[in-house]
Protein backbone atom coordinates (compact mmCIF):
# COMPACT_ATOMS: atom_id res chain seq x y z
CA UNK A 1 0.00 0.00 0.00
CA UNK A 2 1.35 3.56 -1.00
CA UNK A 3 -0.64 6.94 -0.70
CA UNK A 4 -0.16 10.27 -1.18
CA UNK A 5 -1.84 13.37 0.73
CA UNK A 6 -1.79 15.44 -2.28
CA UNK A 7 -2.85 18.39 -0.26
CA UNK A 8 -1.55 19.36 3.34
CA UNK A 9 -0.28 22.54 4.68
CA UNK A 10 2.87 21.24 6.66
CA UNK A 11 3.38 25.17 7.68
CA UNK A 12 0.30 25.36 9.72
CA UNK A 13 0.30 24.65 13.43
CA UNK A 14 0.05 22.47 14.93
CA UNK A 15 1.99 20.39 12.32
CA UNK A 16 4.55 22.96 11.82
CA UNK A 17 5.80 22.23 15.21
CA UNK A 18 6.02 18.34 14.66
CA UNK A 19 6.80 17.64 11.21
CA UNK A 20 9.12 14.61 11.81
CA UNK A 21 6.76 13.59 14.13
CA UNK A 22 3.86 13.97 11.85
CA UNK A 23 5.03 12.20 8.85
CA UNK A 24 5.91 9.56 11.33
CA UNK A 25 2.53 8.72 11.77
CA UNK A 26 1.55 9.41 8.37
CA UNK A 27 4.08 6.37 7.33
CA UNK A 28 3.04 4.19 9.97
CA UNK A 29 -0.57 4.24 8.06
CA UNK A 30 1.23 3.90 4.25
CA UNK A 31 1.44 7.55 3.50
CA UNK A 32 5.03 7.89 2.15
CA UNK A 33 4.56 11.17 -0.29
CA UNK A 34 3.27 14.66 0.84
CA UNK A 35 2.18 17.71 -1.35
CA UNK A 36 2.38 21.05 0.79
CA UNK A 37 0.51 23.91 -0.49
CA UNK A 38 1.45 27.68 -0.66
CA UNK A 39 -1.26 30.13 0.08
CA UNK A 40 1.00 33.17 0.02
CA UNK A 41 3.66 34.68 -1.66
CA UNK A 42 5.93 35.23 1.58
CA UNK A 43 5.85 31.44 2.45
CA UNK A 44 7.48 30.60 -1.07
CA UNK A 45 10.55 30.16 0.97
CA UNK A 46 8.96 28.06 3.66
CA UNK A 47 7.65 25.98 1.18
CA UNK A 48 10.79 25.16 -0.53
CA UNK A 49 12.38 24.65 2.90
CA UNK A 50 10.27 22.26 4.19
CA UNK A 51 10.60 20.30 1.00
CA UNK A 52 14.19 20.27 1.09
CA UNK A 53 14.38 18.91 4.52
CA UNK A 54 12.48 15.74 3.70
CA UNK A 55 13.00 13.64 0.50
CA UNK A 56 8.89 12.38 0.71
CA UNK A 57 8.14 16.22 1.11
CA UNK A 58 7.36 17.67 -2.38
CA UNK A 59 5.74 22.01 -2.60
CA UNK A 60 3.70 24.04 -4.74
CA UNK A 61 3.84 28.34 -4.95
CA UNK A 62 0.98 30.49 -5.03
CA UNK A 63 -1.12 32.49 -3.65
CA UNK A 64 -4.98 31.49 -2.17
CA UNK A 65 -7.54 33.36 -3.13
CA UNK A 66 -8.16 34.77 0.43
CA UNK A 67 -4.87 36.61 -0.19
CA UNK A 68 -5.17 38.05 -3.28
CA UNK A 69 -6.23 41.59 -2.00
CA UNK A 70 -2.51 41.89 -0.44
CA UNK A 71 -0.28 41.22 -3.63
CA UNK A 72 1.80 43.57 -3.78
CA UNK A 73 0.57 46.05 -7.34
CA UNK A 74 4.67 46.41 -8.50
CA UNK A 75 5.04 42.29 -8.21
CA UNK A 76 5.28 40.77 -11.62
CA UNK A 77 2.98 38.03 -10.03
CA UNK A 78 3.42 35.77 -13.47
CA UNK A 79 6.96 36.01 -13.29
CA UNK A 80 7.70 35.77 -9.66
CA UNK A 81 5.97 32.19 -9.80
CA UNK A 82 7.40 30.91 -12.72
CA UNK A 83 10.67 31.98 -10.86
CA UNK A 84 9.41 29.93 -7.69
CA UNK A 85 8.80 26.63 -10.04
CA UNK A 86 12.45 26.90 -11.30
CA UNK A 87 13.17 24.85 -7.78
CA UNK A 88 13.40 21.40 -8.44
CA UNK A 89 11.06 20.20 -5.63
CA UNK A 90 8.26 22.70 -6.54
CA UNK A 91 6.07 20.84 -8.75
CA UNK A 92 2.75 22.58 -9.20
CA UNK A 93 1.29 26.09 -8.77
CA UNK A 94 -1.69 27.05 -6.15
CA UNK A 95 -3.32 26.74 -4.02
CA UNK A 96 -5.32 29.08 -6.72
CA UNK A 97 -8.58 29.96 -7.60
CA UNK A 98 -11.55 32.04 -7.05
CA UNK A 99 -13.76 32.14 -3.32
CA UNK A 100 -16.95 34.11 -3.61
CA UNK A 101 -18.21 32.38 -0.74
CA UNK A 102 -15.91 34.29 2.07
CA UNK A 103 -14.85 36.74 -0.48
CA UNK A 104 -11.64 38.34 1.94
CA UNK A 105 -10.63 39.46 -1.35
CA UNK A 106 -12.57 41.63 -4.11
CA UNK A 107 -13.79 39.17 -7.33
CA UNK A 108 -11.15 41.20 -9.41
CA UNK A 109 -8.34 40.93 -7.83
CA UNK A 110 -8.79 36.82 -7.17
CA UNK A 111 -9.53 36.49 -11.35
CA UNK A 112 -6.30 38.63 -12.20
CA UNK A 113 -4.23 36.39 -9.41
CA UNK A 114 -6.07 33.37 -11.27
CA UNK A 115 -5.19 34.21 -14.71
CA UNK A 116 -1.35 34.68 -13.70
CA UNK A 117 -1.27 31.33 -11.73
CA UNK A 118 -3.22 29.52 -14.86
CA UNK A 119 -0.51 31.76 -17.58
CA UNK A 120 2.30 30.42 -15.20
CA UNK A 121 0.88 26.99 -15.44
CA UNK A 122 1.22 26.85 -19.33
CA UNK A 123 4.42 28.69 -19.40
CA UNK A 124 5.88 25.95 -16.74
CA UNK A 125 3.91 23.01 -18.04
CA UNK A 126 3.01 22.06 -14.71
CA UNK A 127 -0.29 21.55 -13.04
CA UNK A 128 -2.70 23.62 -11.30
CA UNK A 129 -4.06 23.36 -7.68
CA UNK A 130 -7.86 24.81 -7.88
CA UNK A 131 -10.03 26.19 -4.84
CA UNK A 132 -13.46 27.03 -6.31
CA UNK A 133 -16.24 28.02 -3.83
CA UNK A 134 -19.15 29.49 -4.91
CA UNK A 135 -17.23 30.36 -8.12
CA UNK A 136 -17.42 27.59 -10.45
CA UNK A 137 -19.12 29.39 -13.58
CA UNK A 138 -16.42 31.95 -13.32
CA UNK A 139 -13.61 29.67 -12.91
CA UNK A 140 -14.50 27.12 -15.42
CA UNK A 141 -14.47 29.95 -17.63
CA UNK A 142 -11.09 31.35 -17.38
CA UNK A 143 -9.30 27.50 -17.23
CA UNK A 144 -11.04 27.39 -20.64
CA UNK A 145 -10.49 31.19 -21.96
CA UNK A 146 -7.03 31.99 -20.12
CA UNK A 147 -5.79 28.35 -20.01
CA UNK A 148 -6.79 27.56 -24.17
CA UNK A 149 -7.83 24.45 -23.39
CA UNK A 150 -4.30 23.27 -22.35
CA UNK A 151 -4.00 23.71 -18.76
CA UNK A 152 -3.94 21.04 -16.33
CA UNK A 153 -4.74 20.40 -13.00
CA UNK A 154 -7.45 19.23 -10.36
CA UNK A 155 -10.21 20.57 -8.44
CA UNK A 156 -8.92 20.63 -4.78
CA UNK A 157 -11.15 19.46 -1.81
CA UNK A 158 -14.12 18.91 -4.04
CA UNK A 159 -17.50 19.66 -2.81
CA UNK A 160 -18.85 21.68 -6.25
CA UNK A 161 -22.09 20.31 -8.54
CA UNK A 162 -22.22 17.66 -10.99
CA UNK A 163 -21.49 20.61 -13.70
CA UNK A 164 -18.41 21.49 -12.32
CA UNK A 165 -17.36 17.95 -11.77
CA UNK A 166 -18.56 17.20 -15.63
CA UNK A 167 -16.77 20.25 -17.01
CA UNK A 168 -13.61 19.65 -14.85
CA UNK A 169 -12.90 16.20 -16.69
CA UNK A 170 -14.00 17.04 -19.49
CA UNK A 171 -10.91 19.78 -19.77
CA UNK A 172 -8.76 17.11 -18.16
CA UNK A 173 -8.92 18.03 -14.68
CA UNK A 174 -9.13 15.96 -11.63
CA UNK A 175 -10.55 15.59 -8.80
CA UNK A 176 -9.23 15.69 -5.64
CA UNK A 177 -11.34 14.86 -2.34
CA UNK A 178 -10.89 15.46 1.06
CA UNK A 179 -12.14 14.45 4.78
CA UNK A 180 -15.30 15.96 3.77
CA UNK A 181 -16.15 12.91 2.07
CA UNK A 182 -16.83 10.94 5.20
CA UNK A 183 -19.72 13.24 6.65
CA UNK A 184 -22.62 12.12 7.61
CA UNK A 185 -24.57 14.84 5.73
CA UNK A 186 -21.88 14.60 2.76
CA UNK A 187 -24.66 12.38 0.74
CA UNK A 188 -25.28 14.87 -1.68
CA UNK A 189 -21.44 14.84 -2.55
CA UNK A 190 -21.03 11.10 -2.14
CA UNK A 191 -23.34 10.95 -4.92
CA UNK A 192 -21.40 13.52 -7.33
CA UNK A 193 -18.14 11.78 -6.42
CA UNK A 194 -19.25 8.59 -7.65
CA UNK A 195 -19.75 8.64 -10.78
CA UNK A 196 -15.84 10.17 -11.13
CA UNK A 197 -13.65 7.70 -13.29
CA UNK A 198 -11.12 5.82 -11.03
CA UNK A 199 -8.01 7.41 -13.43
CA UNK A 200 -9.07 10.80 -12.19
CA UNK A 201 -9.52 10.81 -8.46
CA UNK A 202 -6.83 12.07 -5.92
CA UNK A 203 -7.31 11.94 -1.92
CA UNK A 204 -6.06 15.36 0.23
CA UNK A 205 -6.13 16.14 4.03
CA UNK A 206 -6.45 19.66 3.64
CA UNK A 207 -4.54 19.26 6.63
CA UNK A 208 -4.63 21.39 9.73
CA UNK A 209 -8.40 21.54 8.25
CA UNK A 210 -11.41 18.95 8.05
CA UNK A 211 -10.20 15.95 9.48
CA UNK A 212 -12.05 13.36 8.25
CA UNK A 213 -14.52 10.53 10.65
CA UNK A 214 -13.56 9.58 13.11
CA UNK A 215 -11.29 12.34 13.64
CA UNK A 216 -14.01 14.97 12.88
CA UNK A 217 -13.48 17.70 15.12
CA UNK A 218 -9.56 17.58 15.88
CA UNK A 219 -6.88 19.18 14.28
CA UNK A 220 -6.32 17.12 10.76
CA UNK A 221 -2.75 15.61 9.77
CA UNK A 222 -1.75 13.45 6.79
CA UNK A 223 -1.95 10.31 8.33
CA UNK A 224 -6.03 10.87 8.16
CA UNK A 225 -5.72 10.60 4.39
CA UNK A 226 -6.29 6.85 5.42
CA UNK A 227 -9.79 7.47 6.22
CA UNK A 228 -10.89 9.46 3.26
CA UNK A 229 -9.11 6.69 1.04
CA UNK A 230 -10.95 4.35 2.31
CA UNK A 231 -14.48 6.08 2.35
CA UNK A 232 -14.12 6.83 -1.34
CA UNK A 233 -12.74 2.40 -2.16
CA UNK A 234 -16.46 1.59 -0.65
CA UNK A 235 -17.88 4.37 -2.68
CA UNK A 236 -16.00 3.18 -6.11
CA UNK A 237 -16.21 -0.06 -5.21
CA UNK A 238 -12.83 -1.47 -5.07
CA UNK A 239 -10.55 -2.95 -3.09
CA UNK A 240 -8.53 0.21 -0.86
CA UNK A 241 -5.37 -1.59 -1.72
CA UNK A 242 -6.37 -0.84 -5.69
CA UNK A 243 -7.84 2.73 -4.55
CA UNK A 244 -4.60 3.45 -3.08
CA UNK A 245 -2.65 1.98 -6.36
CA UNK A 246 -4.66 4.53 -8.79
CA UNK A 247 -4.96 7.79 -6.84
CA UNK A 248 -1.40 7.40 -6.40
CA UNK A 249 -0.79 6.51 -10.18
CA UNK A 250 -2.27 9.51 -11.07
CA UNK A 251 -0.90 11.47 -8.61
CA UNK A 252 2.19 10.84 -10.38
CA UNK A 253 0.69 11.00 -13.97
CA UNK A 254 -0.33 14.69 -13.28
CA UNK A 255 2.60 16.01 -10.89
CA UNK A 256 5.10 14.84 -13.30
CA UNK A 257 8.10 16.54 -12.25
CA UNK A 258 7.99 14.47 -9.03
CA UNK A 259 8.78 11.47 -10.97
CA UNK A 260 11.71 13.46 -12.61
CA UNK A 261 12.85 14.55 -8.81
CA UNK A 262 12.70 10.69 -7.85
CA UNK A 263 13.96 9.48 -10.60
Amino acid sequence: MFLIDSHCHLDYDPMASDIEGTLKRAQNKGVDLFLTICTDLSKIPVMTSLAESDERVFASTGVHPHEAEKIDKNVDLLNLLIEAARHPRIVGFGETGLDYYYAHSPKDEQKKAFEAHIMAALVADLPLIVHTRDAEEDTIELLKTVGQGRVRGLIHCFTGSEKLRDQALDLGFYISISGIITFQKAASLRDIVKDVPLNRLLVETDAPFLAPEPYRGKSNEPAYVVETAKKLADLKGVSFNQLCEQTTQNFLTLFSKVKLSCA
